[in-house]
């Protein structure tokens, strides 16, 4: 069994990701489950400046789209929401959506470089407290830079003890000292995923911090329906197996996953 947790569709800014292009790659990949979220309710473009009013749209439409797409296929996708915490606030739209939805709702999703806002805000803060309420895990993108640095996950992390915290891409555009200061505090619901990180990296986490802390996933299909067949993610579908113990291996894959996200699959050992 494979999980791929983190997954897309929308078009917006050079993003062109359909709900066809998941579904299709998961199938060449023999991915069994995806947890998607809607690029559509980016705030800021690649250069830091807010999206036209017209380019701009709600975190509860953008959100609905994922979540329809989740209903026709739920044995297989899953939502992320993505939260708009620049101009929107979690407000009680978004509490109903949560509320009406929340079998096919396995995550809350940030972009701190989308968004232009650093994860340890007060305006971010205040929608990890919905998240707790729902017992929604949090992911977010970490980067090189003081936003969307893992540091800010961790100084968050500390202050919601019940929420768990997934650092998408362990920190891109770093050397990975920042994922290693944190792993070494060894917080119980903090943990990465593998979008962008080469194999080796992934097995020197599992190795010296444990193999319970990393998930699967990929940003699928964000370079086109052969995003998987890039070498990075090859190398997890293909080698991870043999260069990994069973359990390790098993975990990284999926088992985290399920016990992180609370995912209701039928696992065939």
């Amino acid at each position: 069994m494979i999980i791929d947790t983190h997954a897309h569709i929308g078009k917006t800014l050079n993003f062109i990701m359909s709900e066809k292009m998941v579904l299709d790659s998961m199938k060449a990949n023999q991915i069994d489950f995806a947890i998607v979220s809607n690029v559509e309710a980016i705030e800021v473009d690649h250069n830091q400046n807010l999206l036209p009013k017209d380019k701009q749209v709600s975190q509860v439409s953008a959100n609905r789209k994922a979540i329809n797409f989740a209903r026709k296929h739920k044995d297989q996708i899953g939502v992320a929401l993505w939260v708009k915490p620049l101009q929107e606030k979690p407000n009680q739209r978004l509490e109903n959506l949560i509320k009406e939805n929340r079998d096919y709702i396995f995550a809350m999703k940030f972009h701190p470089y989308h968004s232009k806002i650093s994860f340890n805000s007060p305006e971010v803060r205040e929608y990890v407290k919905l998240a707790e309420k729902y017992q929604l895990p949090i992911v977010t993108h970490t980067a090189a830079g003081f936003d969307c640095s893992p540091l800010r996950v961790l100084e968050v992390a500390k202050d919601f003890p019940n929420t768990n915290f997934i650092m998408v891409h362990l920190g891109l555009y770093t050397d990975y000292s920042e994922i290693r200061e944190v792993f070494s505090h060894q917080l119980p619901n903090i943990y990465g995923d593998t979008t962008w990180v080469a194999l080796k990296v992934a097995k020197e986490i599992i190795k010296t911090y444990g193999n319970h802390l990393l998930v699967f996933g990929t940003d699928n299909p964000i370079d086109g329906i052969n995003t998987l067949k890039k070498e990075i993610y090859q190398d997890y579908l293909l080698k991870a197996s043999k260069e990994l113990a069973k359990e390790e291996y098993e975990n990284l894959m999926y088992k985290n996953a399920i016990n992180i996200f609370n995912i209701k699959l039928q696992v065939h050992e």
